[in-house]
């Protein structure tokens, strides 16, 4: 028999996100999530070393490199719709449940178990999903600070409303990689290079 679940994880790289903005480089969702997983990795090494954390930061990439995952299925929702009112949050959160249970069907039952805890982001601690959903939200952030940087005004407004969900989210990591690591985003290559 054969299985189509790596096949079907291979086209992340065909759904685009922020579909409702004008982008200079279009992002997909196979980008972004290599992004949250080097971002929730290094907030992981953050927190323990700096903070006194217990998070797993191999875990904590891990997590990531499939928190998206089910958008293979469902498509990239944009976060003004996805969280807009209650009943389209909780009504995507099904729509996304059907497809995690579709995606795990197409692995062989011997692999399931494997994958399900990872596709559902029931895996990890409380801690670690903490970390996992900061690095989305300071990936999104990026995303904002390299179109800005592109003079793209589109993205003003996310900047500031994703800067301000990620200083409420009260993780110093995640304030910490604002301070010291963001403004770097801000930089032209030979800058960095400095």
């Amino acid at each position: 028999m054969e299985y189509p679940f790596y096949a079907m994880l291979s086209r992340m790289k065909y759904i685009e996100r922020w579909s409702l903005m004008r982008n200079t480089r279009e992002e997909n969702i196979c980008e972004h999530s290599h992004e949250v997983a080097v971002l929730a990795h290094a907030l992981a090494l953050l927190h323990n070393r700096r903070y006194g954390g217990h998070a797993d930061p191999g875990r904590c990439a891990l997590l990531a490199l499939y928190h998206d995952a089910p958008e293979i299925l469902t498509g990239d929702l944009p976060t003004p719709v996805k969280y807009d009112n209650p009943a389209i949050r909780d009504a995507y959160r099904q729509v996304e449940s059907v497809a995690t249970d579709r995606l795990l069907s197409m692995l062989p039952a011997d692999l399931r178990e494997d994958y399900a805890p990872l596709l559902r982001e029931s895996e990890g601690t409380e801690e670690e999903r903490r970390l996992v959903k900061a690095a989305d939200k300071l990936s999104a952030l990026i995303k904002c600070v390299e179109e800005l940087k592109q003079g793209n005004r589109e993205f003003a407004r996310a900047r500031a409303a994703t800067e301000q969900a990620v200083r409420a989210m009260k993780l110093p990591a995640a304030d910490c990689f604002l301070d010291e690591f963001l403004p770097a985003y801000e930089l032209t290559l030979d800058e960095l290079g400095e």
